[in-house]
Order: structure tokens, then sequence, then C-alpha cells
């Protein structure tokens, strides 16, 4: 299947943005280190033109740590600055005001000529669906100011954070764009969980992070579910609803069961660190 998710409020949500960007030092922008290319919305490249830029590899604790040090490079080879982090962690967090400072270095000069001393930087948060904006502003803040949830659409309105004296961050939804040009795209970001569930097919995407995870990280379902992974796709997958008691009346295996589980459990980190790109 191909995926695609664009609900009308995303529509508005780029446009606000767009009249808000000139109020804007940095923008600082949430990537979901497991998928880092797939999960950059590039509308935001050209709303951001001419801004200090940030880029966030956040959930860097779920992905591969040896692909997450080559995308922080390839990041900064492009004239980003750039932080990984695990965003429920307030010492992960910390690390990114002195980025931000350094960042708009020119910035603060510029003011200090002007005569303008002491002014708060202003930075918008942008990402796409459940990249884990919220909960960033929220440790970053060391309290809780944003509405957070582990489902895409939690946050609708943009909002004004107030961190310290130095700093106020502007929460904006979370946005994808029209169309995705390469399938592979939507197919990750329904792995990560940036689309509305709803509208995947739990049996295509579970099938699919089978085969990847085959592929890529071999012995890893071997250790998680007890498998044999030289065994065909649909082996595989009886063989881990066994290994779940994933049975419905009848000893009949409850497939449904089975692919979340799979889903939930390479989401949550609990099948290995696995980067899909």
């Amino acid at each position: 299947m191909e995926y695609q998710w664009y609900p009308g409020h995303m529509t508005k949500a780029i446009r606000r943005m767009r009249e808000d960007i000139k109020l804007i030092d940095i923008v600082i922008e949430l990537v979901d280190a497991r998928i880092p290319l797939s999960s950059r919305n590039p509308d935001i490249d050209s709303l951001a033109n001419g801004k200090s830029r940030l880029i966030i590899l956040n959930k860097a604790d779920l992905a591969d740590s040896k692909k997450t040090s080559y995308y922080n490079d390839y990041f900064k080879d492009k004239g980003f600055f750039v932080a990984s982090i695990d965003s429920r962690k307030k010492n992960d967090t910390k690390s990114v005001g002195k980025i931000i400072e350094e960042a708009c270095t020119k910035k603060r000069e510029r003011d200090l000529k002007r005569g303008i001393k002491n002014r708060p930087l202003r930075a918008m948060v942008v990402g796409i669906p459940n990249v884990g904006k919220s909960t960033f502003i929220n440790s970053f803040a060391g309290k809780a100011m944003a509405k957070t949830g582990n489902k895409p659409g939690v946050t609708k309105g943009k909002q004004w954070i107030k961190l310290n004296k130095n700093v106020e961050l502007l929460d904006t939804p979370g946005i994808l764009w029209p169309k995705f040009e390469d399938k592979n795209i939507g197919f990750r970001l329904a792995c990560i969980g940036s689309m509305n569930d709803n509208i995947i097919d739990n049996s295509e995407i579970a099938m699919g992070l089978v085969e990847y995870i085959i592929k890529n990280y071999p012995g890893m379902l071997s250790e998680r579910y007890n498998v044999d992974e030289e065994a065909d796709i649909k082996n595989i997958i009886d063989n881990i609803a066994l290994n779940r008691n994933c049975i419905q009346k009848g000893e009949q295996i409850d497939y449904n069961k089975t692919y979340n589980i799979i889903i939930d459990e390479f989401r949550s980190g609990t099948i290995g660190r696995i980067t899909l790109e």
C-alpha cells in the first residue's frame, strides 16, 4: 500500500508557521533518529530559509547508534547544528540550550550593535507528528508546558512557551506533506507511529518490519522471539504468535494481535535498537 495522511489542520498549520517565521531567530527541527531522512518534512527547508537551523535526532535511544553517528555528521556537513538526544532525559535536553546560543551568536552580535540587550531568543520547534516535540519542550523547560501523547495529532495549534530569560519557544503542530514521492517514506512513517494507525495495514507494516530486521539486524528476532530466521515470513510470524501466546479459541492464531505486538515492540525499542534507513 501507499500511505498518505494529510488532515486539514496541517494545511492551516503550515500557513500560520509561514506567518510566524518572521518573529523567529532559530528553527529547531526534530526528526526521528530511526528514520532521519524520511521524518524530515521537505517544506521546512523553504519555510526556514535564512534562519539559524538546529536538527535534533530525537529518540536516539531507540536507534542504531552507529547510524545515528553517521547522520549526525551528515547533517553537520549540510550546515546544520545537530544534537542526538532522548528527549525524556533532562541531561540530554540541557545540552540543547548551549547549541541554541552557539547557533544564534551572530544574531546576538547584531542585537548588541543595535543597542538591544538581553532579548530572549525565539525558537520555532517543528517536526512531523509523534516525533516528540512536546516531550522535548517539557523536558527542556523542566515542567509540563506542552501537551504530550503517544499518537500523532496531539498538538493542534501553536503555543508560545517562555523557558527562561534567554529562550522562548513556539510549539507548532506536527505536519506532514501532501504527497510522498517515495512509497517507502509512508511505510517508515507508519512504522514509527507518525500516521494515524486507523489507516494503516498492520499486517503489511509488521511483515515489512520482520523482513527488514532479518536482512539488516540478523539474530535480533531470534533472540527476542526464539524464531528461525531462515524460515519464510509466514512461519516466522506464526512462531512469534506462538512465542507470545497469540492464540484464539479453536487453537487459531490471532494474527492481528501478533502484528500489533511486532509493531509495538519495534516502536518501544523492545526488539532492539533499529534504524530503518
